[in-house]
């Protein structure tokens, strides 16, 4: 059974690649637009190995997305990686304080996401 990946990003773009990095190392991706979107997805959602979230988004950004993700009893020890171009020790602790495993600095490589990936999913 292939491990189970949300992907969120208000970037097409960003999710196609990221989902395209993932499914060809055999993941499931499932990949919304926003939190707003991903909380949503969440209700219908059994179970999830992994959550990749931006920070910057409309509607409901990544640290919000991950307190909410964390209220709810399936995902509280999900791991949640967040992907953002903040690199500020600030974001990253408000990541963390909001429940993030980790994070993952744009732009990035394939080796290096899929490296993190392999760590906090397996």
């Amino acid at each position: 059974m292939p491990k189970k990946i949300l992907i969120v990003d208000d970037s097409a773009a960003i999710r196609q690649s990221i989902s395209f990095i993932l499914t060809q190392e055999g993941y499931e991706t499932i990949e919304a637009t926003d939190g707003l979107e991903a909380l949503t997805m969440l209700g219908s959602i059994e179970a999830l190995d992994l959550i990749i979230t931006d920070v910057n988004m409309p509607n409901l950004d990544g640290i919000g997305f991950i307190r909410k993700a964390r209220e709810l009893a399936k995902f509280k020890f999900t791991p949640i990686l967040v992907l953002t171009t903040e690199s500020q020790g600030s974001k990253m602790n408000e990541g963390k304080e909001a429940g993030a495993t980790g994070w993952i600095v744009k732009p990035f490589n394939s080796d290096k996401l899929l490296g993190i990936v392999k760590k906090v999913a397996e």
